[in-house]
């Protein structure tokens, strides 16, 4: 099996890249960073973004699994001092696969060049530096509103515990084929009148923005920040692509919920 290994950088997470390339090439697995098998992050949520982004031109044949450094993370899983258990797994047990939908970004420009496409894992978020972000929002084609305010939030349901739930969207077990419209300070008014509550949307739906004035918007797609002008559209749904997450034992996401946001003592 091919392996590759992504840091945060800091000297405790590159001291565990160095310890889990090692044994793991003593155990005969190949370290290779372009066409891996399995991408190990090594650090926080931010880390496995980055090793997802990585390898989105490859995600029917990478899987990741994270080791987080910090704080728990809903993506890393494991900890340092589970390092020996986990590189046991990881060289002598094959893996079980763990699917979750991603978000497919579609940006179209006025001029009719070239769209551009970008997959989420956690949430694009849509915002302006000129005044509010004015946009007309399509659901299958058809007109629900005319959105006035800071921005929007489209987040997956693996990426509702983020950005998604600052703004008071809920929270979706990752496994729906879903995604998430959250508002950013709405403006509401006799001229703009928006729902006010999160949309959640199934795969099979299309939600288009259609910007009413001309300006410059800032796009994240994750941790990736993008400047726009000239756009024509930007369309969300659930992509044909998803994540592959290595899973060498049970996490139960209702679990990383509770230890994350509750902190008492779980039981089921």
């Amino acid at each position: 099996m091919k392996f590759s290994i992504l840091s945060k950088g800091d000297k405790k997470s590159n001291e565990i890249r160095s310890k889990i390339k090692n044994y793991l090439t003593e155990f005969q697995l190949e370290y290779n960073e372009d066409e891996p098998d399995l991408a190990i992050s090594v650090g926080g949520d931010g880390t496995l973004l980055e090793a997802f982004h990585t390898y989105v031109h490859r995600l029917d044949k990478t899987a990741f699994i994270g080791i987080h450094t910090g704080h728990l993370g809903f993506y890393a899983d494991w900890m340092p001092e589970e390092l020996e258990k986990l590189i046991i797994e990881i060289a002598k047990t094959p893996f079980q696969v763990v699917e979750y939908p991603l978000l497919e970004v579609t940006i179209r420009p006025k001029s009719g060049g070239e769209e551009d496409r970008y997959l989420a894992l956690n949430e694009c978020t849509i915002k302006t530096s000129e005044g509010s972000v004015v946009m007309d929002i399509e659901i299958k084609g058809d007109h629900f509103e005319t959105f006035r305010g800071d921005g929007l939030c489209v987040s997956t349901p693996s990426g509702s515990t983020a950005y998604n739930k600052a703004l008071g969207g809920a929270i979706l077990h990752p496994s729906l084929e879903a995604f998430q419209v959250a508002e950013m300070a709405s403006i509401n008014n006799r001229v703009f009148r928006t729902i006010g509550s999160p949309l959640i949307l199934p795969s099979h739906h299309t939600c288009m923005f259609k910007p009413k004035h001309d300006r410059s918007f800032l796009f994240t797609i994750d941790h990736i920040t993008r400047t726009y002008s000239d756009v024509k559209s930007i369309q969300c749904r659930v992509a044909e692509e998803k994540v592959r997450f290595a899973r060498f034992r049970p996490f139960p996401f209702w679990k990383r919920v509770h230890d994350s946001f509750v902190a008492d003592d779980y039981t089921d």
